[in-house]
C-alpha cells in the first residue's frame, strides 16, 4: 500500500511516512522509497549549490568582461547570490566539502551562460574559475 500512494500521492505518503516515523512504527515505513527520497534530498541541495554558483560566476564574469554594462541588477544578482550560498552553507556545513566539484561544474555552465548572454564568445571567458570560493563569496571582491 505504500509503494502504491507514494506513485499516487507524494504529499499524501510523506505525512504518512512521517507519521510512522513519530509514532515509532518502523516496521511500518516504506524503507526502500524513504531512503531514495532522502538521497535525492542531498542531491537537491548539491544542485542548489551548483546553481548559485553558477548564477554568481556568470555576472562576476559579465561584470569583469562587460564593464560598461555593470548596473544595479547585475550588483544586486551578485549580492544575492553570496548571501544565499552563505545562508545555504551555515545550513548545511558539511557540504563543504563539495565545494571543489560544484566550482568546477558550475564555472563550466557558467562561461557557457556568459558566452549566450554577452555575445561574447565561450574563449573569451578563462577556461578555469578565476576565483576561488571565498573570493566568489567575499563582499569586497568586483573584478575589473
Amino acid at each position: 500500500m505504500a509503494e502504491e500512494l507514494h506513485a499516487a500521492d507524494f504529499f499524501g505518503w510523506t505525512a504518512q511516512q512521517a507519521a510512522l516515523l513519530r509514532a515509532g512504527r518502523v516496521d511500518k515505513i516504506d524503507r526502500e522509497h524513504l531512503a531514495e527520497e532522502i538521497e535525492d534530498m542531498g542531491k537537491s541541495l548539491q544542485r542548489e549549490l551548483v546553481s548559485r554558483l553558477t548564477i554568481l560566476f556568470i555576472h562576476l564574469l559579465k561584470w569583469q568582461f562587460q564593464p560598461g554594462y555593470r548596473g544595479n541588477s547585475w550588483r544586486y544578482t551578485i549580492e544575492e547570490q553570496r548571501d544565499q550560498l552563505t545562508d545555504h552553507l551555515l545550513d548545511n556545513p558539511s557540504m563543504k566539502q563539495k565545494i571543489p566539484q560544484a566550482i568546477e561544474r558550475a564555472y563550466k555552465y557558467a562561461r557557457t551562460g556568459a558566452a549566450r548572454e554577452t555575445g561574447l564568445t565561450k574563449k573569451t571567458f578563462p577556461e578555469e574559475c578565476p576565483w576561488s570560493f571565498e573570493q566568489a563569496l567575499d563582499k569586497e571582491l568586483w573584478p575589473e
